[in-house]
């Protein structure tokens, strides 16, 4: 049962990730939090963060790597974390 997106990994064929997904499948919370994750697109609010650009580009590799847009990236890691953080209270 995979409960994070990180443990999907790249696929070189659509063969491999149909036996991929054939055998594994996600959390049903992590299903969830890309629906409020979908949901809050349309109710969000743009912001302006500065960030160093060595570590950018770094993020946009790893977001390329994944085939995600660099932002959502971001927010999703914000929201992992947020959840995270949350918890451990």
């Amino acid at each position: 049962m995979l409960s994070s997106w990180e443990e999907v990994p790249l696929f070189d064929s659509e063969q491999a990730e149909g036996s991929f997904w054939s055998e594994n499948q996600i959390e049903l919370r992590l299903m969830e939090e890309a629906k409020v994750m979908a949901s809050e697109q349309s109710e969000s609010v743009t912001i302006t963060l500065r960030i160093d650009p060595r570590m950018l580009g770094r993020i946009k590799r790893l977001a390329r790597e994944r085939y995600l847009n660099y932002q959502s990236m971001i927010k999703q890691w914000l929201s992992e974390r947020m959840e995270k953080e949350l918890k451990d209270r």
